[in-house]
């Protein structure tokens, strides 16, 4: 295959330009190639701190919800051990666990939050 044949392949448009190493020498000559995107370089940021504020506070009020719907499970849980409708003493740890779990985590992330805020109050401008 010679390099004529090269340049026919599909989804090589654009590098008719370049023949040879010699020509990478003047990076002038070369084309872009079709199809071809920047997509970091044409991605702006996003400037809505609102939008990102509101994922964050979403985010929160989901992380509260699943803590209260595991604690609400191993309510559950424990009353069917209790009334004698199941006997799994796995599946009523199980439950408490997570429960324990997800509210040790949900007091983690709003101690921080709160220091943060605390932090945020401090600063002096």
């Amino acid at each position: 295959m010679n390099p004529s044949d090269i340049m026919k392949l599909s989804g090589l448009n654009g590098l008719e330009s370049i023949s040879s190493a010699g020509s990478l020498k003047n990076p002038g000559k070369l084309t872009r190639l079709d199809g071809y995107q920047d997509s970091i370089l044409s991605k702006e940021p996003s400037t809505d701190k609102t939008e990102s504020f509101d994922s964050l506070l979403k985010s929160a009020m989901d992380m509260i919800n699943e803590t209260n719907e595991y604690s609400n499970q191993a309510g559950e849980a424990e009353l069917a051990y209790a009334m004698g409708i199941t006997n799994s003493t796995h599946d009523l740890q199980v439950a408490q666990m997570k429960a324990n779990i997800s509210l040790q985590y949900t007091v983690a992330v709003r101690n921080a939050v709160i220091e943060a805020y605390k932090e945020i109050m401090q600063m002096q401008f």
